[in-house]
Parts: C-alpha cells; sequence; structure tokens
C-alpha cells in the first residue's frame, strides 16, 4: 500500500517583509489620489465619511502586517460582517446543514435585492447578500436575544483578536431607516426561511453591522480565514479548517454581489466588500489584505479597494489561478 500524506492542502507564503512593506505603500501612493465614487448615503451616519479617507493593512498567516495610511481609523463593518457570521453559524450547527438552510449559489443581483429570495420555490439566496445574512442571523443560537448577541459579538471579537465594540450612532441611524431589511424579513418569513422573530434577526443583524473595526482588525479576521481558522496573533482556533473553506467558497462566488464574475476575472481571490468601505481580501495559506475607502462604485463597492487589491494580488503572486508552465519534458 502507497503511504499519502494527509492532508494535501495549498500553501505558500508572501514575500518577504521588506517586499510587501514596500508595495502597500506604494499602493497608497497610487490610489490615494483616485475621486471616482460616491460615499454611501442611504444610512445617514455613513454620508459624513471623508471620501479621502484610505487606509490598507496586509496580515500575514505569521501575524505580522503591514499598513499604511488610515489603517487605524474605526469604521463600522457592515456588511463584511457577513462571512465572519456565517462562519460562526456553521460552526454551530454544522456546514451541512447551514447550506441548506440558506443556499449558497450566486444570484447575480444587488445586494438588498428580494428576487433571489422570490424567484425560487425554497427562498434560498446565500449568506453574503441580505437576504441569506439575515437568514444566518436568525440561525445565531441562543435562548434570547441577549445570548444571540452574546454569540455574535464574542465569534466576530475572535475573529480580530480584540473586544470590538458598537457604534451607537450608526446603530440608531441604521435602525431608523432599515425598511428595506424589514421587508426582506418578511418576505424570509412568509417562506418559511426565518428561523426567530423578524424583529429580533433585523435588530440582531443590525447591530452586527454597527460593530466597529480598523483596517487592521479586517486584515487580521480575513487573515483567520486564510490561515485554517486560527487567529494569527492570538492562535485561538476560531473555528475548524472546513468551515474556512466552505466560507471562502461563498465569497468567490457571491463576495462582491453582482460584480463577482469581473472580480474573480481580475483579482482571482476571495474578496467580500462592505457599504462603509471596508474591503477584504483573502490568500489561503498566505494571508489577507484589507483596506478602508469610503467611495463605492454603483455596486456598492469600494473604488479604492478594488484597485488596491487588483495591484496588490498581481504584485504579491495572489492570484489563485497563476501557474507557470512545467518543466518537465
Amino acid at each position: 500500500m502507497i503511504s499519502v500524506p494527509s492532508p494535501w492542502i495549498s500553501t505558500g507564503h508572501l514575500p518577504t517583509p521588506e517586499v510587501v512593506g514596500h508595495l502597500v505603500e506604494e499602493a497608497h501612493a497610487h490610489f490615494a489620489s483616485v475621486e471616482e465614487g460616491n460615499v454611501a448615503t442611504y444610512i445617514p451616519a455613513l454620508a459624513a465619511a471623508s471620501p479621502r479617507s484610505f487606509g490598507i493593512c496586509v496580515a500575514a498567516t505569521s501575524g505580522a502586517s503591514f499598513n499604511a495610511g488610515d489603517w487605524a481609523v474605526p469604521f463600522s463593518i457592515q456588511s463584511l460582517s457577513k462571512p465572519f457570521l456565517f462562519a460562526l453559524v456553521c460552526e454551530a450547527i454544522g456546514e451541512q446543514l447551514a447550506r441548506d438552510a440558506l443556499g449558497v449559489n450566486s444570484t447575480g443581483l444587488p445586494f438588498n435585492s428580494v428576487l433571489a429570495v422570490e424567484r425560487t420555490v425554497e427562498g434560498l439566496s446565500n449568506p453574503m447578500v441580505n437576504a441569506g445574512a439575515i437568514a444566518t442571523t436568525s440561525l445565531v443560537p441562543g435562548d434570547d436575544a441577549a445570548a444571540q448577541w452574546r454569540f455574535i459579538e464574542d465569534g466576530l471579537s475572535r475573529f480580530a483578536g480584540r473586544r470590538l465594540t458598537l457604534d451607537a450612532e450608526v446603530y440608531q441611524s441604521e435602525r431608523a431607516t432599515n425598511c428595506s431589511n424589514k421587508g426582506i424579513a418578511s418576505l424570509l418569513s412568509a417562506h418559511q426561511q426565518l428561523w426567530s422573530d423578524p424583529a429580533t434577526a433585523i435588530d440582531l443583524y443590525t447591530r452586527q453591522c454597527s460593530l466597529l473595526v480598523t483596517a487592521q482588525d479586517l486584515a487580521l479576521m480575513a487573515c483567520t480565514l486564510a490561515n485554517g481558522g486560527r487567529q494569527p496573533l492570538s492562535g485561538e482556533q476560531v473555528i475548524a479548517p472546513l468551515i474556512c473553506r466552505r466560507v471562502l467558497a461563498v465569497m468567490v462566488t457571491a463576495g462582491l454581489y453582482e460584480t463577482s464574475g469581473d472580480w474573480l476575472y481580475q483579482i482571482g481571490l476571495p474578496g467580500k466588500s462592505g457599504v462603509s468601505g471596508g474591503m477584504i481580501t483573502v490568500a489561503p495559506g498566505k494571508g489577507a489584505l484589507a483596506t478602508w475607502s469610503p467611495p463605492l462604485d454603483e455596486a456598492g463597492n469600494s473604488v479604492r479597494g478594488q484597485l488596491t487589491a487588483h495591484f496588490l494580488s498581481e504584485r504579491l503572486g495572489l492570484n489563485l489561478f497563476d501557474s507557470l508552465p512545467s518543466s518537465a519534458s
């Protein structure tokens, strides 16, 4: 019998610290002057963000980080909470049950569209869009809303390696303007695709979106997904390696909503964006990139974030689809 080592995994490493640090600074200098895009205004508390804000952080699975610009400025996590909450729910109830309950296929539609729910008999979408994320939140374990919130807050904080706090202003602003999400929750409930009271699910989802993070926090959270579920600084095994694989697969197909295909074509990595201007990119086995720049394109994705991800993916050798011809004859 042939002895085969197990498991075979895709691994690698970033270039030297000097190279990574130089390229991060070069990317910031190159894209800081970009003026395309608009700051989100449909959440009033986000409308005051400066369009000039721009931070970059690359985190390696070793725990090293490389920063430029406004990398330490806090902002609300918004939709960037989605992959991490999905991971926590998969860990809690099992990844197959989570897949069956939520769906994993790309909708090809905007993040807040209800069509994905309406056009399928089961009412499934995926955890990266609002409908799927609200359904994911309704699966959070806990005897009451307070226990469910502790699960969310503690879990996302474990990904970051530090205690995350709530931005009360953003939370109240979103509560006052989240009519669209309330409608999505009602529709999910009608399709029997919500596993808690709709009002509770919406409040918990709104709260998780209002947690404060920095670009460095996000890079370390994303790097945990790149590192088989182990937080690179604390060393805690936040989720199992298999859960990382499942989460990254859904990020590849749906992390940038209707532009996910364009993203994958250009960057070749799992990614996720948020309406506050945050963006994460995961290089499995190597590390992760996080950016913060509030001006968004029409699909709700950070303009500078996409440019930075493309620049660094190519220069750091991160694209999952890159290969060289074999030298074997």
